[in-house]
């Protein structure tokens, strides 16, 4: 009787983690929990939290002491730019960025969208203290753009993705 609960309530959550928009669902849900807690709790009570310290210990020699923010920054996001990078290398192997050609748009396109909003920042900020900061603009979510991407499934053309997906990297890159 109990392993039949848990397969009937481990069963549709195996199934929602296999739709290829899962990660875009969970991505996009974890947002607007996570702005909602920041605008209800305050930005000192969100430092705490990405403050804490976590520990991940492993026998003897794995003792391994991390913020939340750094396990995240650290962990998770060289795992999550692994995965992505996988891809784009197979898709410039094998896949619709193999040739330059088919990857000329989306290398422009990365490139322009990383020059033209920096070259506005520095036009609005010549000569000034703030000129410094001309890089923030030029940073695109890779992690939203994926999310999104994901949501769309196949109602979007393969080849659309794939160029918003190789904008996003190289912008990133």
């Amino acid at each position: 009787p109990l392993e039949a609960l848990f397969c009937r309530i481990l069963t549709p959550f195996e199934r929602f983690l296999r739709r290829t928009t899962a990660g875009g669902i969970v991505l996009v849900v974890t947002t607007v929990v996570a702005l909602g807690l920041a605008a209800a709790l305050g930005d000192r009570a969100v430092h705490h939290f990405w403050d804490q310290k976590f520990t991940l210990i492993a026998g003897r020699r794995l003792n391994l002491t991390l913020s939340w923010h750094e396990w995240v920054n650290d962990g998770l996001m060289a795992l999550f730019f692994l995965v992505v990078g996988l891809e784009l290398k197979r898709e410039m192997l094998v896949g619709e960025l193999s040739s330059l050609r088919d990857a000329a748009l989306p290398l422009s396109a990365a490139l322009g969208g990383m020059v033209v909003p920096a070259l506005i920042y520095l036009g609005f900020n010549a000569g000034s203290p703030a000129a410094r900061g001309w890089g923030i603009p030029m940073a695109t979510d890779i992690a939203m753009a994926v999310g999104v991407l994901s949501l769309v499934g196949s109602r979007v053309a393969p080849s659309l993705k794939l160029f918003l997906l190789a904008l996003a990297i190289v912008d990133d890159i």
